[in-house]
Formats: structure tokens, sequence, C-alpha cells
């Protein structure tokens, strides 16, 4: 699965890598230690509206950068207290589920992440690390998003929530855990962005054995397992066994 991750370009960044606008209203903020119900930045292309707010179909679609709530919520969705459980779709059911099959075909995204925290278990214990890709590059996880609409409030804004998809973990990392985050690399960006296209069959396949093997597996601090920890400390390698002593020093 994917818990916790870290997000720390500004939007002026991620404008150029994605080659998107901005549409994040100079609310998206840096965060090391991004938690589920957070609001973060996503990459979605869609195509423009009139000021009606009819879709024009004949226009070129858009990519921007906006803000989403993560953790998804249906449309259908009574209680939006429901996405704390939905904050990742596996990819293996995505198609079937009726609360992620909508969302698949037509509203896909990117979560543009630095890397992302996973937790090893070593008998009672978690060792946390993070994992990372070797350059400046994003890594982009595939996500997918909803728009929901209190049905009691009809002028309320709507909450736009997110999943991200997630397939078996590969290469070393299945040493870590058993689950990963879909990464899709940057030559299959414009496929899985396509509002148009509903046929996703060639696009839930599995992260690229390359960048798998691009990973660095980094030890971090178990600073980390608290959500109200953030701050770039959070990135650094650590010893597990140092960070053991310093917490639990040794009885005089």
């Amino acid at each position: 699965m994917c818990g916790r991750y870290a997000a720390t370009k500004d939007p002026a960044k991620l404008i150029e890598e994605f080659e998107a606008i901005d549409l994040t209203e100079g609310r998206a903020r840096i965060d090391h230690n991004v938690a589920p119900t957070k609001n973060v930045v996503t990459v979605v292309q869609r195509h423009p509206r009139d000021d009606e707010g009819q879709v024009l179909e004949d226009e070129p679609a858009e990519r921007s950068l906006r803000l989403m709530k993560w953790g998804l919520v249906p449309f259908w969705a009574k209680d939006p207290s429901v996405g704390s459980r939905m904050i990742n779709t596996r990819a293996e059911t995505a198609a079937e589920k009726p609360a992620f099959r909508r969302a698949l075909v037509s509203r896909r995204c990117l979560v543009p992440a630095d890397g992302w925290f996973e937790w090893r278990r070593t008998g009672k214990e978690k060792e946390p690390f993070y994992m990372t890709g070797p350059g400046d590059e994003s890594l982009s996880f595939g996500g997918i998003w909803e728009s929901w609409h209190p049905k009691d409030d009809k002028d309320a804004s709507p909450l736009i929530t997110f999943s991200i998809i997630t397939t078996d973990a590969a290469g070393q990392l299945t040493d870590i855990h058993h689950r990963m985050p879909l990464i899709v690399p940057r030559s299959h960006w414009d496929g899985w962005l396509d509002p148009d296209r509903d046929d996703v069959t060639d696009l839930l396949v599995p992260t690229p054995d390359d960048i798998v093997a691009s990973l660095e597996l980094r030890p971090v601090s178990s600073q980390v397992n608290n959500v109200r920890n953030n701050g770039p400390e959070l990135l650094d390698r650590v010893d597990p066994q140092h960070e053991a002593a310093l917490f639990d020093p040794p009885k005089s």
C-alpha cells in the first residue's frame, strides 16, 4: 500500500515538469509527510468548460495542477468520511469495484511525489523506509479522482478527492512490503491523463523494471511515524541501531 509520501516541489517546478497550468490558487504547500485526508497537488487533464459549466469537448484538453483531498469519496457516497478508507485502489480490481470503476475510466490523475514511506515488519518492530528516485524528477503515482456533492446542499462546493493506484511490489521493494504505488513513467503520462481514453487495459501495467531498480530504499527515522512531524530531516538516512540507542539508552 501507500499510506504516506513526500511532496516537496512547489507549483512553479511542477508547472515546468508536467507542462501544466496552476489551478491551486496559491494554496499548495510542500509536505515532507503527506498523510491521508490532506489536500495535496495532483495533475489532471480536462476539456475546458464554457461560462455555464458545459464541457467543450471539441476543445483540446488542458493539463493542470489541482488540489485534491487524499481519500476517494465516490459520487454516490452518503458520507464523505468513507474517503479515509479509500486512500489506495488495487490495480487488479479497480475496474470491477463500484467505488473506483467510473473514476478509472474517465477521471485519472497523476500524483507527484519525491518518494514514499513504507514500514518493514521485523518481529514486533516496524522499521520505516523512504523509497525515492535517483534524480530530481518526480515519481508520478497513478491515481483516480472523484467529485462529491452533499445531497442536502446543492449550492455547496464539490469535494474533490483522489486515491493512489497500487500494485504488487517488485524487485528490491519486496524486501520492504508486498504492495507499492503504481509509478507511471513519463512516456505514459499522456495516455494516463487522456480524459477521452476509456480503455485502461494497457495503462494498468506494472511499474517498469528499470524504475524499480533505480529506486533508493533508505532507512529513515521513526519520527515519520507521527503525522505531526513534518520537516526535511524525515527524509534523511539513519542507522536504525543508532536511533534505537538514542531512544533506548543502555541501563547503567
